[in-house]
């Protein structure tokens, strides 16, 4: 199977300006995020920025970038827009892999595009893990999502979703068992309909959530997810998080 990733990276990050520049232990994050994803078995990583100096960054450790438009709403058009200046056919899977994630397992990322080729009626892939705390499940900096039957996303939310009413009644130090999934922030997408995607229309659910993948299912279009049991490092949204990700890095001696 054929796939090809591609990760969005801006500047002007509102919790972390020059995000994908910040060095983990002489490596730019940007740079540690393509490595990450060479190792999936991706036939090719692409890196769609929006600034000149992160290109040059990415041209300089020898990863592929694409210097996209600064006026993008969000990740996914950006993509979109790398994946058509790239040339890419619309029937490849397309991995979309967060800029601000450079301790992602590369199983992860192969799985998420092995979901589209086992699932025909999805147009997008993602992952998700089991949440073991409440201060997680409560935090609106953690995306929480719910399932159907067939591990399709209904709905994503910052909000503690779903709700355990009798049990929280009682108490909210401690969790239900397998209540809460929490979101990681990778997706997989056909080619086809990754193109399509500025063009539908936008639900004010992705505006009032700040999460762009509700465009999808508010468009009717489904997400198949993957669980995963083992613990997924999370991504660098603070500066505390960079800090806990440069200190993993020293801790175990990332390769460069």
């Amino acid at each position: 199977m054929s796939f090809t990733v591609i990760i969005p990276a801006r500047l002007k990050s509102t919790r972390l300006p020059n995000k994908p520049l910040a060095d983990l232990c002489g490596v730019p994050m940007i740079v540690r995020v393509a490595r990450q994803a060479l190792k999936s078995g991706a036939s090719r990583v692409i890196c769609a920025v929006d600034d000149e100096s992160i290109l040059q960054c990415c041209q300089k450790f020898g990863v592929q970038a694409v210097l996209t438009r600064k006026d993008h709403a969000c990740g996914t058009d950006r993509i979109c827009e790398a994946a058509e200046k790239s040339g890419i056919p619309d029937n490849e899977i397309i991995v979309n892999v967060q800029g601000d994630e450079p301790l992602i397992p590369p199983n992860i990322i192969s799985a998420a595009a092995d979901l589209l080729v086992n699932d025909a009626q999805s147009v997008m892939g993602t992952a998700a893990i089991r949440i073991k705390s409440s201060e997680e499940f409560f935090n609106p900096n953690v995306v929480k999502l719910i399932l159907d039957k067939n591990n399709r996303a209904i709905y994503f939310s910052r909000a503690p979703i779903p709700w355990a009413r009798d049990e929280f009644a009682k108490k909210q130090e401690v969790l239900p068992q397998d209540l809460g999934l929490r979101h990681v922030g990778i997706y997989s997408y056909r080619c086809g309909f990754l193109k399509s995607y500025p063009t539908l229309p936008k639900s004010p659910l992705e505006a009032f959530e700040s999460l762009e993948q509700l465009r999808a299912i508010w468009n009717d279009y489904k997400i198949a997810v993957s669980v995963f049991n083992d613990e997924i490092p999370p991504g660098v949204d603070t500066a505390e998080d960079l800090e806990r990700v440069r200190a993993f890095c020293a801790a175990k001696e990332f390769n460069s």
